[in-house]
């Protein structure tokens, strides 16, 4: 007999899977029951879990978010210059400084500043900027060179460095799509919409085992580009086809049925008494709010906001999203304390460009390069970090980025999530100083 019988943890363990093991499971899952344990008895995996470990969010917003209108250079006349419909007037800004201010939709977050939660990365990018929402979305989940492609997403990387064997939810993303970021050698991590939606069901056909898993309901069906053609709203990057959730879920089945009744359970224990604006970012930040809540075993939590690609009209929409972004994450944070988890989220929030400096004839911007990044949490080090691009030194009408993007992730996973950032990112990026560690 192996001697990984021979404990009672490891006993348990596959008496576990022994039991899941009935006449519900597909035949070619029976056959491979015995290897898949032999894997996770070899498996080395991280002792910090979400239970008890640090958890990171990561916020997409999604069609390249204006950073000039999120956190706005008043004090800078050639910002009203450049925009003389779209400059925000001075009164109704949310003042750091003398020089920059936030948004007026964000007051939720200006307190997160003022209590000393809030971290402002200014002009983030990256060399070689591209322009196209999806190139550029992908070279934000892959971490990788702009002029190199990358199968495999830096969150990816992650979990193929630090997570070998951990439970499937060790990655969670909100959404209709797996993100490019979570794209791995050995893939990882579970996508769904809703809780219910995520469900082991048997089937003596495992084709409709995998379809039926993580089927979206009628009403979840989002469109990347809004009806009227003006605006992104989700993109998930280019897609790795040997990294879908359902290769990841036929090759660990087991693990995948004991955690879809565990991500049911937790749903049904935990309700928050917080009121969630009823938003799809609102939605998606109260799921991830009950996962955290019920214990699961996550490191790493994934959800993004559309519609930012705001070519034309932009002022009320921009307002709008801001709007909803700022009431969200309020929400969010008040759940968190109150559930006594804030010292142990960080929210990192990325958009794959910022808009140009100079407005267009349509009321709106259009695709341009660097803009801010929020990072905040119980444990962030508040402040502004990097220094505000100049909108006079231009590259072609855009400005330039002076933080790599990839400084923020290699902090974040170096600092929060312990991981060496040199063998995710393939090398060190300069440290920034955003958590009080």
């Amino acid at each position: 007999m192996k001697t990984t019988l021979q404990t009672r943890r490891k006993f348990l363990r596959t008496s576990m899977l022994g039991a899941a093991a009935t006449w519900t499971l597909p035949i070619f899952l029976e056959k491979t029951f015995f290897a898949l344990d032999a894997m996770a008895a070899e498996a080395l995996t991280q002792s910090a879990t979400g239970k008890d470990g640090t958890i990171l969010v990561v916020l997409q917003l999604a069609g390249g978010n204006d950073g000039l209108n999120t956190v706005v250079p008043f004090g800078d006349d050639a910002y009203y210059r450049a925009r003389p419909r779209l400059g925000l007037a001075a009164d109704k800004l949310l003042k750091i400084d003398n020089h920059i201010a936030l948004n007026g939709k964000l007051s939720g977050l200006k307190s997160l500043y003022d209590d000393g939660h809030l971290a402002v990365v200014q002009g983030v990018g990256y060399p070689n900027p591209n322009r196209s929402h999806f190139r550029s979305t992908e070279i934000w989940q892959t971490a990788s060179d702009a002029e190199r492609n990358e199968n495999h997403g830096w969150l990816g990387r992650y979990f193929d460095n630090q997570c070998a064997g951990c439970d499937p939810t060790v990655g969670v993303a909100i959404g209709d799509e797996m993100p490019q970021a979570f794209a791995a050698k050995n893939p990882t991590g579970v996508t769904f919409s809703r809780p219910e939606q995520f469900r082991y069901r048997s089937s003596s056909r495992e084709e409709d085992f995998f379809r039926q898993l993580n089927e979206p309901g009628e009403d979840d069906a989002r469109s990347t580009i809004a009806p009227d053609g003006a605006s992104i709203g989700n993109l998930a990057g280019a897609s790795n086809g040997g990294a879908s959730t359902l290769d990841f879920l036929q090759r660990t089945a087991l693990d995948a049925q004991l955690s879809s009744d565990k991500i049911l359970e937790i749903a049904r224990k935990y309700k928050s008494t917080v009121a969630y604006p009823t938003t799809q970012l609102g939605a998606s930040l109260n799921i991830i709010a009950r996962m955290i809540a019920g214990g699961l075993t996550t490191r790493v939590y994934y959800a993004s906001q559309g519609g930012f690609d705001t070519h034309a009209g932009q002022i009320g929409a921009h307002e709008r999203l801001l709007g909803d972004f700022n009431d969200a994450i309020t929400a969010f944070v008040v759940d968190l304390k109150q559930q006594g988890n804030f010292e142990r989220v960080l929210l990192m929030t990325f958009s794959e460009f910022g808009r140009r400096v100079q407005e267009n004839a349509n009321g709106g911007t259009d695709h341009g390069t660097a803009a801010p990044m929020f990072v905040l949490g119980g444990k962030v080090k508040a402040g502004l970090l990097g220094k505000y691009p100049s909108l006079t030194d231009l590259d072609r009408g855009d400005l330039k980025f002076n933080t790599d993007f990839r400084s923020v992730y290699g902090t974040v996973l170096d600092q929060w999530l312990k991981a060496p950032s040199q063998s995710v990112l393939g090398r060190k990026f300069a440290a920034l100083p955003l958590l009080q560690m």
